[in-house]
């Protein structure tokens, strides 16, 4: 059975494409709309995901479909020497360099434009990788998985925080009024972008979660997987090493 693409647009263009295209619309929104609509969870996750990181006290970061360069910056507490945060979005990056130059942070944390299917890093590099909220907007998600180990030395760890669909009463429930209703109208009447919150809940409903996505991990050679429910299984936090 072919994997079911999911695009914000539904236009000719690639999904790669369409989802840079999508970012750089609602780039000059993101940060308000991202924690407004999530009410600000999205920073415990974050918390809870670094602490998993810091297992391996890793010095060198990559930070995967980085965006606004939050998860990057949210690794400053386990004090690494050098953070990269990549993205396919120039309008997100620009966003985040400004953000980081503001908190004289920029000596650490470099953003810079990047595919994740094809990352300009030499293998073994890195101690750590991050990327939250972005391995569902692979466009070949196993290619993705696969450079992310690539550039990882062996022991290091990859940590990835991703939206999931809550099975259990009342999460469930009001988790599916939120994501059908609240948030594509929220988005589009902040962002302007009427489609780019309508594929969020799309694209969530097709992303191959928990034991699916685990196991994708394990056939790549990821070893020690794990994964964890957060807020009741609206997101799940999955960690490998090499």
């Amino acid at each position: 059975m072919s994997e079911t693409v999911v695009k914000p647009y539904g236009s000719d263009k690639s999904k790669k494409e369409e989802v840079a295209q999508m970012f750089n619309n609602i780039s000059k929104k993101y940060d308000f709309l991202n924690h407004f609509l999530s009410l600000g969870i999205d920073k415990i996750w974050r918390r809870k995901a670094v602490n998993l990181l810091n297992e391996v006290k890793p010095k060198k970061v990559l930070d995967i479909a980085t965006g606004t360069g939050d998860f990057a910056i949210a690794t400053l507490k386990i004090h690494p020497t050098e953070v990269i945060g990549v993205d396919i979005s120039q309008g997100m990056i620009d966003v985040g360099i400004e953000k980081i130059k503001k908190m004289k942070q920029d000596d650490i944390i470099t953003l810079q434009l990047g595919d994740s299917e094809n990352l300009p890093f030499e293998d073994n590099y890195f101690d750590g990788l991050t990327v939250a909220f972005g391995v569902r907007n692979f466009e070949n998600l196993e290619k993705g998985l696969a450079e992310m180990l690539r550039v990882i030395r062996s022991g290091g760890k990859v940590v990835i925080l991703e939206f999931s669909k809550p099975k259990k009463f009342p999460v469930k429930q009001g988790y599916a009024v939120i994501s059908k209703y609240i948030i594509p109208f929220f988005g589009k009447l902040i962002s302007k972008d009427d489609k780019a919150y309508a594929y969020l809940p799309e694209s969530i409903a097709a992303f191959p979660e928990g034991e699916s996505f685990t196991a994708i991990l394990k056939k790549l050679g990821y070893t020690d997987v794990k994964s964890q429910l957060v807020s009741g299984g609206i997101a799940t936090i999955y960690t490998g090493i090499k």
